[in-house]
């Protein structure tokens, strides 16, 4: 993969290449990226008795890994990854593709697992890819790949649509270009080529839309509406290779207009810039580059741009679609980022992956497109447009065997939007009134037979993301102990909505709903009078009763006792009568709306017995002070079960 080189020229050039003189013969051939010989250099090193230091070993876990000695990398790794820390997350990356590649994937797993510091984005995405691809529902078929006449021996990649054409970047031999060192071959350079209605590619040439130059020009993107082409050369001064104090020649990425004008709009001569594409609905031109806030080799950003200029700094996708591996190639189209990585959870070396773009402009986890498109080998630069029929066509790259050159590019056809197709819960849970975020609250899903799909806890602000392969009925459950409950089942309507916002929910603590009177746990209500000596239900009580059925319908597990008290006025038997009726009557209407029998495991009509006053038999009190017995109490038996 040739721009896959010159990725690795600047990931490596960055420890010693040009900061300082190499330390032996090995190191020399490795920083030449000459895999082989770097092999025997260190081994005779070794045979010498000479001490390798651990970048060494690294140098010589990563020549086994290039030239694919998968067994001997993984246990080179794995012994570093014991004895040391200086393993970058790239470099962690590597050694558990060397483990997957070996059929360790149960080993790389509980890696995931015992590894400490890992964003628990790349943790759900590996977890969700693992699953998808293990399973039935591996999105293998419907892809129809086809070669193109316009390949060649040499490296042939990066195809954007030009109008009816497509241009691409090409390392062929061509009269203007020189020789670029690291790969023997010419400087690369942008072609356009015809397309014909099978979208087969023919008459490939230089193409002439954008100014010369001898070195590097490659990985355009064509602007239909501005008639503008981003693309990324090689910085010069003058005719001549720029280089930054460290003689690094890095790579820019400029825009050349329709009318022959020119300029840069990322250039740095410490790094180098990759893959633009420009998205005119958010005005956002992605790219792929190494920063220091890299989440492992080359990650993808994206800078805001308001007519051509460049507003903002580059600002990371984050660690939902970045990851300790190599990201590039970013490509939006009909509201999914599609890209390329050679992260440890795909197929192969680089693989092609789609993520959802979402309303707030989050993006779902990154899907492996499968074994339909993609191999053990690398696939990249995938673009994708509507055919003439009512599916999809497109183009991408590979170095799979069976081509013509060292990459080449591929047409396909798909009669839909590749992918598996995904539904996204995602939300925050909080607490009345302020809405403060509660942690670790579960969250559930499953499907119309209530098997379940995926679990998840709340982080500490509240928030949760599960993602699914697409069911038609899902019920999402939401519990936490000493906590109210949510349930909801969605069909594909209400799922399609749901897709378009976070869902915010608020669960109230059970304490929020309770409180003590007379020593005991008690549901927080207002108090309600029946009328004297009558056990009838009015409004005003129904109102307060219908208050006691939301409070158990928030939390099912209530056990309740009623309890029911009068004043002293009357006669002693008839109030303890007339209380018991009381109790029933709002058992009957609480059973009525929807409580169960579980809910209430006590009724008791106490009459005159627990007098709270001095306003006993005899005593003559005003009638607010008889008030304060006349009351009923809701009891709530099981409050230590429920996390008091």
């Amino acid at each position: 993969m040739k721009l896959k080189l010159f990725i690795s020229i600047f990931l490596l050039t960055a420890n010693l290449a040009f900061s300082q003189e190499f330390a032996s013969k090995g190191d020399q051939y490795f920083y030449s990226y000459n895999y082989e010989d770097a092999i025997r250099e260190y081994h005779k090193q070794m045979a010498n008795g000479k001490i390798m230091t651990n970048h060494q070993l690294l140098n010589l876990a990563d020549s086994y890994f290039k030239t694919r000695q998968y067994d001997k990398a993984t246990k080179l790794y794995l012994d570093i990854n014991k004895n040391d820390t200086i393993m970058s997350d790239h470099r962690f990356n590597k050694m558990l593709q060397s483990l997957a590649k070996t059929s360790e994937k149960e080993r790389v797993r509980a890696f995931l697992k015992s590894k400490e510091g890992l964003a628990n984005e790349l943790v759900e995405n590996a977890d969700f890819n693992y699953q998808m691809l293990d399973s039935e529902k591996e999105p293998a078929s419907g892809f129809f790949i086809f070669n193109l006449d316009i390949n060649g021996s040499q490296a042939d990649f990066s195809p954007t649509f030009y109008n009816n054409k497509v241009l691409f970047s090409s390392s062929r031999k061509s009269k203007s270009k020189r020789v670029y060192g690291p790969s023997g071959e010419s400087y690369l350079d942008i072609y356009v080529a015809e397309a014909d209605n099978g979208g087969n590619l023919k008459n490939a040439s230089v193409f002439k839309g954008i100014p010369d130059s001898p070195y590097h020009k490659s990985t355009p993107y064509y602007l239909a509406n501005s008639g503008s082409i981003y693309y990324v050369l090689s910085n010069t001064d003058g005719k001549n290779l720029a280089f930054d104090e460290k003689g690094k020649n890095a790579l820019s990425i400029g825009m050349a207009y329709d009318n022959g004008f020119f300029r840069f709009l990322l250039k740095d001569l410490s790094t180098s810039f990759y893959y633009p594409f420009f998205d005119e609905e958010s005005e956002r031109l992605y790219f792929s580059a190494n920063f220091k806030d890299s989440y492992g080799g080359t990650d993808i950003y994206y800078v805001v741009t308001n007519n051509g200029q460049v507003m903002s700094q580059p600002i990371n996708l984050g660690p939902r679609i970045n990851t300790p591996g190599n990201e590039i190639a970013p490509y939006v189209f009909d509201g999914s980022l599609y890209f390329s990585s050679d992260v440890f959870y795909g197929l192969g070396g680089m693989d092609i992956y789609k993520s959802n773009i979402l309303s707030d402009q989050s993006l779902s986890i990154p899907v492996n497109l499968g074994s339909g498109i993609n191999t053990k080998y690398d696939e990249f630069g995938f673009i994708i447009k509507k055919d003439i029929t009512d599916g999809m066509m497109g183009y991408f790259s590979s170095n799979r065997p069976g081509g013509k050159g060292a990459d080449d590019i591929y047409g396909y056809r798909v009669s839909g939007q590749p992918g598996l197709r995904t539904i996204i819960f995602r939300g925050k849970v909080v607490q009345p009134p302020y809405d403060e975020p509660i942690q670790d609250v579960n969250i559930s899903l499953a499907d119309a037979n209530g098997n379940l799909l995926k679990q998840a806890v709340t982080r500490r602000d509240g928030s949760y993301h599960m993602e699914i392969p697409y069911t038609d009925v899902v019920t999402l459950s939401i519990a936490k102990k000493s906590f109210s409950s949510f349930t909801e089942t969605y069909n594909p309507k209400t799922l399609e909505e749901m897709q378009r916002a976070p869902l915010q929910v608020q669960l109230s603590s059970i304490g929020d709903i309770m409180r003590d009177r007379e020593g005991k746990k008690v549901l927080d209500v207002n108090d309600f009078y029946f009328a004297s000596g009558k056990s009838t239900l009015t409004p005003e009580i129904n109102r307060v009763l219908d208050r006691v059925v939301e409070m158990v319908q928030m939390f099912p597990e209530i056990q309740l006792s009623i309890e029911t008290h009068t004043d002293s006025r009357g006669g002693r038997t008839s109030n303890k009568r007339v209380s018991e009726k009381r109790s029933e009557a709002i058992k009957a209407y609480l059973l009525q709306k929807g409580l169960s029998e579980s809910n209430i495991v006590k009724t008791e009509g106490l009459g005159e017995e627990k007098i709270l006053n001095n306003c006993t038999d005899g005593v003559y009190c005003l009638d607010f002070l008889h008030k304060q017995n006349l009351r009923t109490l809701f009891v709530v038996e099981n409050y230590e079960e429920l996390g008091l």
